[in-house]
């Protein structure tokens, strides 16, 4: 095969220089149009009325995975004989909310803060309260109509229960039939009417009826195609200045914002949003969905400059929800002036997401101040602070929460403190993102269980079954956090619902998203220990909120930073991009190389042998072991491309079941924003069967196109918390204006011992590198753990 003169000789990764400056100048690459799905972030809506990400999402995250676009990649996909993974992490997520609202519901009385606010921010404070309280808002609150009271709030849950496997209640077909009905009425694709009928409920079609609008609610319908939907519907009737149409597309962009990592939307970016979706009066709309309890409001105190972090209170606060963060109102005239004075932020969110956040906060707050002062273990913890892992021993000894942040190499010091903890006798759970990393780290536990010479009971670390499921009260449990929270895997839970551990160790902390945090948080038992630990540098959660992020910034506990390197040559030039340095490093062992191209032809072609062909025959590695990693899903050089290319080199067939056959390499997502890879083994009439990491999968044939991808060729936040003996990065023109500091690092980083790099970017990726930092989520959780937790000295 030939190629261009100026180019090395076909992606053979001996023949091409390995490089250690991965930006080479080199002929300009031609751009090949933006790729991946279309998640608009609300809160750059002011800059623009449709803005788009050419990655995963907004901030390079894949909210949903899915293929199809106006798909709900969150539903059950392992067939209806039992429940799925997906399905028990859902049961899982409402046990939380049925806690949250029994604790919430046990509070009482009013918080008498928020007198020093003024204008629009007094303005939603009072209809926020009026509409809590049961009352109408104030008319003029939004110079908007006098709203609709809101629905009356559920009653208190009872107490939680252990999460138990059940089949899901089958969906009435005559349900169904009828949505359909009315989609197809008002020239909506009939195919959504599963989608509507889980979405909406047993009355969907009665609510599509009556609210066209609603269609906004099922996952990747957009406020135009729900548009076209209201006028079929209601003829001369549909407005645009319809209340009812503001409330949905105001709750949808708050859903919009949520996938682009937001837990709340600040109230003016919410308004411009508004405006921008060509919705009238945004006031009036953000009235109608805080009245009928769609959205809530809260205002944050802001610390401001030069006063430093505002101090705790001494008691938390009575309702978070309000927004009310440490104004007791009895506090004396000096105390109350004080608050009047700080600036505070008006937040617009989704109950789910602030009752996730809140009940993060509580959760933690609760963990840092029920661990005994005094324990008869002090002794036991400083003489087996040894080593690298001395510093975190100590730390978790005397604290309930510990940070821990570091590289691939770190995570042995997590695993040196579960087998000091379980040699004095504690129970220890470890949890991590991905089942790859259950098992990279069920070694390094056995490796320390080895070193730390503790009694024969102690020594079956790394040899228990690798899904924690293991009834030896001794051994350690590793599992995944899917799997602990849905009951599946780890150490059981007792009577009140709490895990039956002491320490409890979260790997990959950085890919924690607020709700799976703050399921985690309500299922310690009181005076139970929790370290996270994980790499700041890499992409944070596919869903909302940053919740590491947050807690290193917060400062509310101690933090341990490991001086343990990542080896090698590829750990090297990772540690650089780090600190925004994209160095050079001695490569002799061609561990780097850099492969130059000009389009998008050539990246895909030069992709496909170096995984097929080069990397195998010079490095040693077998193309299974091998994994693709591009910016987005869409493009010239996304993963469909991709994919495409790379099936019909290592595994092609005529797919016959969806477009796979017998060997192919999927990514499986069974939630949204969680991806498990393995491979095809069959279909038959029950569906697609899949292993996944050793764990047999069928997913249904409705079900494939929506939760199923090609998988040699994945995203970067979808590779988040794996590792393969070869990476290919690929870097296509257009992917330049995509790239950041924690995607170039999550993507090199997925590298244990060979790393090629697909350049078409030029100096973009150095750009990207030294400048280009995270995009910034909006959250609540600094402002509520300074409420109820100290700032750590």
């Amino acid at each position: 095969m030939t190629t261009e003169p100026a180019a090395p000789e076909p992606a053979a990764a001996e023949e091409a220089e390995p490089q250690a400056d991965p930006s080479p100048d080199g002929p300009e690459a031609a751009a090949d149009g933006p790729g991946g799905t279309d998640s608009s972030d609300p809160t750059d809506s002011a800059k623009s009325a449709d803005s788009t990400d050419s990655t995963d999402s907004a901030d390079g995250s894949e909210p949903a995975a899915a293929e199809g676009d106006g798909t709900d990649p969150g539903a059950t996909a392992e067939g209806a004989a039992q429940l799925s993974e997906a399905e028990a992490e859902l049961a899982a997520q409402r046990e939380l909310r049925e806690r949250i609202e029994r604790r919430k519901a046990e509070k009482a009385g009013p918080v008498s803060s928020g007198a020093g606010l003024s204008g629009k921010a007094a303005d939603l404070l009072a209809a926020v309260r009026a509409v809590e309280s049961g009352e109408k808002p104030p008319a003029g609150a939004f110079d908007g109509p006098e709203p609709t009271p809101r629905r009356a709030a559920p009653q208190p849950a009872p107490q939680p229960r252990p999460v138990v496997p059940r089949a899901p209640a089958p969906m009435a077909s005559e349900t169904v039939d009828a949505v359909r009905a009315v989609l197809v009425g008002g020239g909506a694709p009939d195919t959504l009417a599963v989608q509507a009928t889980a979405t909406l409920g047993e009355e969907a079609e009665t609510l599509l009826r009556e609210d066209p609008w609603q269609l906004l609610r099922v996952p990747g319908v957009r406020p135009e195609q729900a548009d076209g939907f209201a006028r079929a519907l209601l003829g001369a009737e549909c407005r645009p200045d319809d209340e009812r149409r503001g409330r949905a597309v105001t709750v949808w962009l708050l859903e919009q914002a949520a996938l682009a990592g937001h837990t709340a939307l600040e109230a003016p970016a919410l308004h411009a949003a508004l405006a921008q979706r060509s919705v009238p009066d945004p006031d009036a709309a953000l009235q109608g969905a805080l009245a009928e309890g769609d959205a809530l409001v809260f205002q944050d105190a802001l610390d401001e400059p030069g006063t430093g972090p505002a101090p705790a209170p001494t008691t938390p606060p009575e309702d978070s929800q309000a927004g009310d963060q440490g104004d007791k109102g009895d506090e004396g005239d000096e105390g109350e002036e004080a608050e009047q004075e700080r600036p505070v932020r008006v937040l617009i969110g989704l109950e789910r997401y602030a009752l996730a956040e809140e009940s993060l906060a509580d959760g933690l707050a609760r963990v840092v101040n029920t661990l005994p002062k005094e324990d008869a273990s002090a002794a036991g913890w400083e003489s087996a602070a040894t080593g690298s892992a001395a510093e975190l021993i100590r730390a978790a000894a005397t604290h309930g929460l510990v940070l821990h942040t570091g590289g691939e190499a770190a995570r042995a010091e997590p695993a040196a403190l579960m087998s000091v903890a379980r040699s004095l006798g504690l129970r220890v759970c470890a949890t991590t993102h991905t089942a790859d990393g259950r098992r990279r780290f069920a070694a390094l536990l056995a490796a320390a269980d080895g070193k730390a010479d503790l009694a024969p009971s102690n020594t079956g670390v790394g040899t228990a079954d690798p899904t924690g499921a293991t009834g030896a009260e001794d051994s350690v449990t590793v599992t995944t956090v899917a799997g602990l929270l849905s009951g599946t895997e780890g150490p059981g839970r007792d009577s009140d619902g709490l895990l039956r551990t002491d320490l409890l160790v979260v790997l990959d902390a950085p890919q924690l998203d607020v709700e799976n945090a703050a399921m985690l948080a309500e299922s310690l038992p009181d005076g139970a220990r929790l370290v996270l630990s994980g790499d700041p540098g890499v992409l944070w959660s596919a869903g909302p909120g940053r919740v590491f992020a947050d807690l290193l910034a917060a400062r509310v506990c101690p933090q341990i930073a490991s001086r343990t390197p990542d080896p090698g040559p590829v750990g090297e030039l990772v540690s650089g991009i780090g600190v925004g340095e994209l160095n050079q490093v001695e490569a002799p062992g061609k561990e780097v190389v850099i492969v130059p191209v000009r389009d998008a032809g050539e990246a895909v072609l030069r992709t496909v042998q170096l995984v097929a062909d080069s990397v195998p025959r010079a490095i040693g590695i077998p193309a299974e072991q091998t994994q693709v990693i591009t910016p987005g899903h869409g493009g010239a050089v996304g993963t469909r491309a991709l994919n495409t290319a790379l099936k019909e080199r290592l595994n092609p067939g005529p797919g016959r079941f969806g477009g796979f056959d017998p060997g192919d390499r999927i990514a499986h997502t069974p939630s949204p924003g969680r991806t498990v890879t393995g491979h095809v083994v069959k279909a038959d009439a029950d569906g697609l069967h899949l292993e996944c990491a050793g764990t047999a999968v069928v997913v249904p044939k409705e079900r494939v196109e929506q939760t199923v991808r090609h998988g040699w060729a994945l995203t970067a936040h979808q590779a988040a918390g794996f590792r393969w003996p070869a990476v290919v990065v690929v870097l296509p023109g257009d992917a330049a204006g995509v790239l950041t500091r924690p995607w170039v690092y999550t993507a090199f980083g997925r590298a244990e011992r060979h790393l090629s790099v697909v350049h078409g970017v030029e100096q973009a990726l150095p750009r990207a590198v030294a400048e280009v930092a995270a995009k910034p989520r909006t959250t609540r959780l600094p402002a509520l753990l300074k409420a109820q937790v100290p700032v750590a000295g």
